[in-house]
């Protein structure tokens, strides 16, 4: 038996903040006290201990493998260097977004699903990952191609998450044509000669491919028991279609309307925590502060950014005084957890895994001194 006992702690629990201690043994959460800890417990110097952050949709991997445009780098080295990122940010959970999106015009924007997958795999098999990593995959639904790649990183990679993509200009995150230009000339550099192609190429697969390869790719999921989330819903017509297709999530919603329609429908809406530290969408969409404002914020995502999942759960409160540390920290452990199926983990609580951060507020806001996932420290 391993047991140990932090003291000193301020803990984040499901409804409250109390100052006590945290018994783990053998990787679980044996007991939460308050009063005087046992001799020769840890000291936690009066910082927070909250539970560890469960991430469902980062991308942040892809930065790792293409840091330059046209750079590919050495994919075990990205992989363990991400890794590395994710736990020092506090995330102990990670579901790692992996874009199944052929498309070999768009050079460097449709990342590289199997290579990820597999050094992932080889990594976790190495025993040097620190996060517990999960395959998500991000499928996007015009391509051609998708159901069968999907297909295959299901049957090899373990696949736990499936989000339902549609960038074609004129839909979803891009309302409009001159919007999908503006974005996707800043990230990638390509001229306007090259975009022409590629919009003409988006418009035509969006007719032929969207709605067939849709209902496979969800027929799917509910096969294998994938959770199915949908990506950008914009219209009621958005949330109509996600609620028929058994869609559990609705990633980063571009209005009000079909945030507000995904909530009250018992989709869980989740936003990037960029978006809240930022003050608004870096697109133009909607901000997260004002779904917060309106009760139907339930999940943040760290996107691009890992450490904006610390930033955002002790921002959100000050942003919105309707919204306690409790209930903001549980839409980055809590909430997500239960989103993904996965009931022993996302709280401080007796009998669940004891993955937890050490966190200090000092100067311009939190830091994560420590995490640890099943009890050993991960950083």
């Amino acid at each position: 038996m391993n047991e140990t006992v932090y003291a000193d702690a301020r803990l984040v629990l499901e409804e409250v903040v109390i100052e006590g201690h945290l018994v783990v043994r053998d990787g679980v959460i044996t007991e939460i006290g308050t009063g005087a800890a046992p001799r020769g417990a840890v000291d936690m110097g009066g910082d927070y201990v909250l539970p560890g952050f469960v991430e469902l949709h980062t991308d942040h991997v892809e930065g790792h493998l293409y840091p330059r445009p046209r750079v590919t780098w050495n994919a075990f080295a990205a992989v363990t260097a991400y890794d590395a990122q994710i736990a020092a940010s506090g995330i102990t959970t990670v579901f790692d977004s992996l874009r199944v999106w052929p498309d070999k015009r768009a050079v460097g924007m449709d990342g590289d699903a199997p290579l990820l997958a597999r050094t992932l795999r080889e990594a976790g098999e190495a025993g040097v990952l620190r996060a517990e990593h999960f395959v998500h995959l991000r499928c996007e639904v015009t391509a051609d191609g998708v159901v069968e790649e999907a297909g295959a990183l299901v049957e090899s990679a373990g696949v736990r998450l499936i989000s339902l993509m549609d960038h074609t200009p004129g839909q979803r995150q891009f309302m409009t044509e001159a919007q999908f230009r503006s974005y996707y000339k800043k990230k990638s550099g390509m001229s306007d000669a090259d975009l022409d192609i590629i919009v003409a190429d988006r418009m035509d697969a969006h007719t032929r491919f969207a709605r067939p390869n849709r209902a496979r790719l969800v027929a799917m999921a509910r096969a294998q028991g994938i959770v199915l989330a949908s990506h950008d819903d914009a219209t009621d017509a958005h949330v109509a279609e996600a609620i028929e297709d058994g869609v559990a999530i609705a990633e980063f919603p571009t209005t009000d309307g079909a945030a507000e329609g995904s909530h009250g429908a018992g989709i869980r809406v989740l936003m990037g925590a960029p978006n809240v530290v930022r003050g608004g969408s870096h697109t133009g969409n909607v901000a997260a502060e004002s779904l917060a404002r309106r009760g139907v914020l339930d999940i943040l995502s760290s996107d691009y950014v890992p450490g904006s999942l610390m930033l955002a759960a002790f921002d959100l409160p000050q942003r919105v005084p309707a919204i306690s540390l409790p209930q903001a920290v549980a839409m980055v452990s809590a909430n997500p957890a239960a989103a993904a199926g996965l009931s022993d983990r996302g709280r401080l609580a007796p009998g669940l895994r004891a993955d937890f951060i050490r966190v200090s507020v000092a100067g311009a806001g939190p830091v994560a001194r420590a995490v640890w996932r099943q009890g050993e420290r991960i950083s």
